[in-house]
């Protein structure tokens, strides 16, 4: 970035009162900037990021590609062959080491393209005040003098000078070192004060865990304080996930298997008195069929492909590893609200003393005005109505939007003001008449939140927040005639009203007021009870179907939420989580002395299907629960208290519509939708993405234990090599990639979630896959000796027309070997192998290359082929299909006999 990018515009901004600072920044409190003027700062600040992440480039890609002792051991055999004077053999081998290198070139710029592109997806945004309306932006077009808005759990994405501050701490531990959240306020701070107390500052790199606030942009870019610490600090290097170390390692070890198989050939070679050349020849024959040259092309594919589907189907991956690990899945800890449920609320109900109010509306979404007829409801109880959602309009942070979704911010809040409007009441009018003095944010413990309005010379309180909550600080109800006392009687029928009003799987809110003469004043005491408001929010179509997959899956889903208990039965009961309404559902109190807890209890909560007003900490406690039982868990979240426990659980998963910035940040996977089935999907996608990968291995691996086999065996009996080097390396290179990476993108098989979670622990080949493997190369091999030997003895062709004969016998056979693929219990004609197009594509491809081997002049030469004629060519498609015949009768036997058991 340029010099003038970098240059300071604004010097020890804490120590500036809000007024000079925004007057220095030619920035308005409440409008905010101009496009325009954001345009031009742009240009002139650059981009708010600390570094531009670096792209890997396309020569470092291709550089890449010769890292690996792959790589290595064919340099040797074609320095071997020069040495040899096997002119047209080295050139050959170097021609693999480039086609080779192209491959892996092509595929893994392709998934490291497709990485960057997921990358992009999931960037940091922030709510700022533009052209007076508040709207959210990516975080990098941050410019100084935008006035940024801040809640709860919002990552803060840029160095701020506060103008705002509700109740706001921040978290600022990764700048300071400071475990403890930080308070903040308004007031100036001394020029000289050190970083950790500048109160009315926030750092880009924090977060915002309480309260509520807004500051203006003074620092961006590497320009703030985290940028000045991070300037020499190099990109980490990246991960390889487990699944990509096990295959790592799966490939070091068969080239040392190799190396030490063919050295040993070798050596039995000369000791018997065959030619050195000769034997070295076939020593590298063996080493470079049993290395599979494909794998790590093939991985990198699969993987990036997969996670390009998951996007595609509303998943954003933050870590590659947890790919694997959903396949592994036993355990889902979903949230309520927004995730089995619609997330649209709208207000359904308002139950005030004279009585009870339904409203016609189901969407968040409103239209100009649009109203609610009061039919013919008392003027009393109209201004009852008209005081208690003035009290919901007021005690707010959301603002009303025309597009889809309505508004910005909670979907409670929009409800409220979606409510308020259509009985003409505006949030901004109401502000204009009566301004916020002080905001008291939402707090987990109190579970209520209230605003101080300056109304004439007093301040209207205005309170919303849980009923049992709201009730237990209010004195007083209001009625239309006059206030009466709240009693151990009224408050019991206001609460048997909260019970009622949930069980019909309603949300409850209560709304309360007071007046009061100071901004100073406790909210939350002497409060006059309003009424209660019921918000609906109906559970998702789809979550009833995708729970009952689940189910079948041997995934278990538990309901964690906030809410309370009789809301949380009905939903539970409307989407199949419950067999009756009435089951049991446990508090999350019941978890406060865990510790202690007896193993009859732990048993109790570990059989639990419903958890109900479930705090941070408790939910804790039940992931650490499940997990000692040998639980593999994900769990979802969108709020700042909720990241402990996304990083607790195996799977992290954050909403990526209502959940904050600091959710997203500490999951592992990010939902854009929030929808419930989206997880399942995942878990589907994890499963077929591990099985694939499996799948192409194992096709990989047992092609390349023919080929040893056979080259050993008619080395140690005095037969001419089956297949010469080139030959194999044309297998191995340019054949096989394409029918395992068809294997390694396909959809996966259709009953993958009738199968219980795969051991997190299991290899990604077990004892009975080696065996497998061992038992497909072994009938391979006789195939490819079987056609050696014909041609040589009953057809009695010459040594090069009979190397081509089984040669082509191994290229064909390997190629449908990939039918062999499909799992015993799968149909033999219509299966997962056989429906995926992938499959054909790569066979059609491969067909075409073969025959271009056999006939193209230049090609053939260096291949060391002829033509095979029409005997040959009936051995070649007799032999070849001799594996696929004997595996599949193989596979129909064993299904027979799992059956008859």
């Amino acid at each position: 970035m340029s010099e003038s990018k970098q240059k300071n515009i604004i010097r020890e901004p804490w120590n500036r009162s809000v007024d000079d600072l925004l007057q220095e920044l030619f920035t308005d409190r409440e409008d905010g900037l101009s496009s325009a003027e954001v345009k031009k700062r742009q240009k002139k600040y650059g981009k708010n990021l600390l570094r531009e992440t670096r792209r890997k480039s396309a020569w470092q890609i291709w550089l890449n590609q010769f890292e690996s002792l792959i790589m290595l051991l064919l340099a040797v055999a074609a320095v071997v062959s020069f040495i040899f004077g096997e002119w047209m053999q080295g050139v050959a081998v170097i021609a693999v080491i480039f086609i080779t290198v192209i491959i892996g070139f092509s595929t893994e710029i392709r998934a490291v393209r497709s990485m960057e592109a997921l990358r992009e997806l999931s960037r940091v945004s922030a709510n700022v005040r533009r052209d007076g309306r508040v709207k959210q932006v990516l975080a990098e077009a941050l410019v100084p003098g935008d006035i940024v808005v801040l809640d709860g759990g919002d990552i803060v994405t840029a160095d701020l000078r506060l103008i705002e501050a509700n109740k706001l701490q921040a978290d600022e531990a990764a700048l300071t070192g400071e475990s403890l959240p930080v308070s903040k306020n308004i007031e100036r701070a001394e020029e000289e004060a050190p970083l950790a107390e500048r109160k009315n500052m926030l750092f880009k790199g924090t977060a915002v865990t309480r309260g509520s606030g807004a500051g203006v942009v003074v620092a961006t870019g590497m320009n703030t304080e985290l940028g000045k610490i991070s300037a020499l600090v190099e990109e980490a290097e990246e991960e390889m996930t487990p699944l990509e170390q096990r295959l790592d390692q799966l490939g070091r070890r068969l080239v040392w298997v190799t190396l030490g198989i063919a050295a040993v050939v070798a050596a039995l070679g000369i000791f018997r008195g065959k030619a050195a050349l000769l034997m070295i020849e076939t020593a590298i024959a063996l080493a470079v069929a049993a290395i599979p040259e494909g794998l790590p092309i093939v991985a990198t594919i699969a993987l990036a492909r997969g996670m390009m589907r998951m996007a595609k189907r509303n998943v954003l991956i933050n870590r590659l590893s947890s790919v694997e690990i959903l396949g592994a899945t036993s355990v889902i800890f979903t949230d309520k609200t927004g995730t089995l449920t619609e997330n649209r609320m709208a207000v359904a109900r308002l139950v005030t003393d004279p009585g009870e109010f339904n409203f016609n509306g189901s969407s968040n979404k409103t239209e100009e005005g649009n109203s609610v007829d009061l039919g013919n409801i008392g003027e009393g109880e109209k201004q009852t109505i008209h005081i208690a959602l003035k009290v919901g309009v007021l005690c707010n942070n959301a603002s009303l939007t025309d597009d889809e979704q309505g508004g910005v911010g909670d979907p409670l809040e929009i409800a409220l003001l979606d409510a308020g409007r259509k009985l003409g009441l505006e949030r901004d009018e109401l502000l204009d008449e009566m301004p916020e003095a002080r905001e008291e944010a939402f707090d987990p413990e109190t579970k209520m939140m209230a605003t101080f309005n300056q109304q004439n010379d007093d301040f209207l309180v205005a309170v919303k927040g849980a009923p049992e909550a709201v009730l237990k600080s209010c004195n007083t109800v209001f009625t239309a005639d006059a206030e009466k006392n709240v009693g151990k009687a009224e408050r019991r029928k206001w609460l048997d009203l909260n019970d009622r009003l949930a069980k019909e799987g309603l949300r409850i809110l209560a709304l309360a007021q007071k007046t009061e003469k100071s901004a100073g004043a406790n909210p939350y005491e002497k409060l006059t009870l309003l009424g209660l408001v019921g918000l609906l929010d109906p559970p998702r179509d789809e979550v009833r179907d995708a729970i009952q997959l689940c189910r079948r899956a041997g995934i278990r889903i538990i309901m964690v939420t906030g809410d309370q208990t009789l809301t949380a039965r009905n939903i539970a009961f409307r989407v199949g989580l419950m067999e009756k309404p009435e089951a049991e559902a446990l508090e999350g109190k019941t978890l406060d002395d865990y510790e202690n807890l007896s193993d009859e209890d732990k048993n109790r909560f570990l059989e639990a299907g419903v958890f109900s007003r479930v705090s941070p900490t408790q939910k804790l406690e039940l992931i650490t629960l499940h997990q000692e039982n040998g639980a593999v868990v994900a769990m979802t979240g969108d709020g700042v208290n909720d990241a402990l426990a996304l990083k607790k659980a195996d799977i992290g998963i954050a909403m990526g519509k209502r959940g904050t910035q600091v959710a997203r940040e500490a999951a592992d996977m990010i939902l854009k939708d929030d929808a419930f089935s989206t997880i399942v999907t995942a878990v589907r996608y994890g499963r077929a993405i591990f099985t694939n990968i499996r799948k192409f291995v194992i096709f990989l691996l047992s092609g390349n234990v023919g080929e040893v086999l056979a080259v050993a065996t008619a080395s140690v009996i005095d037969l001419p090599l089956p297949v010469l080097p080139l030959q194999i390396l044309f297998i191995n290179l340019v054949l096989d990639v394409f029918p395992a990476l068809a294997l390694g993108i396909g959809e996966g098989d259709p009953g993958i979630m009738s199968n219980p979670p795969r051991d997190p622990e299991e290899p990604v080949l077990t004892g009975k896959h080696w065996l497998l493997l061992a038992g497909y190369g072994y009938v391979i091999s006789l195939s490819i000796l079987g056609a050696l030997a014909i041609a040589l003895f009953p057809l009695e062709m010459a040594p090069e027309k009979a190397i081509t004969l089984s040669f082509l016998t191994l290229a064909f056979a390997r190629l449908w070997h990939v039918f062999n693929m499909r799992d015993s219990d799968d149909p033999v004609f219509l299966n997962e192998i056989t429906k995926n197009p992938y499959v054909w594509g790569a066979i059609a491809l491969c067909r075409l290359l073969l025959l271009a081997a056999v006939y193209i002049p230049g090609l053939a030469e260096g291949l060391s082929v002829v033509r095979p004629g029409a005997a040959g060519w009936a051995v070649i498609i007799g032999m070849s299909l001799a594996p696929l015949i004997i595996i599949q009768v193989a596979k129909i036997a064993e299904d027979y006999l799992l059956e008859t058991e």
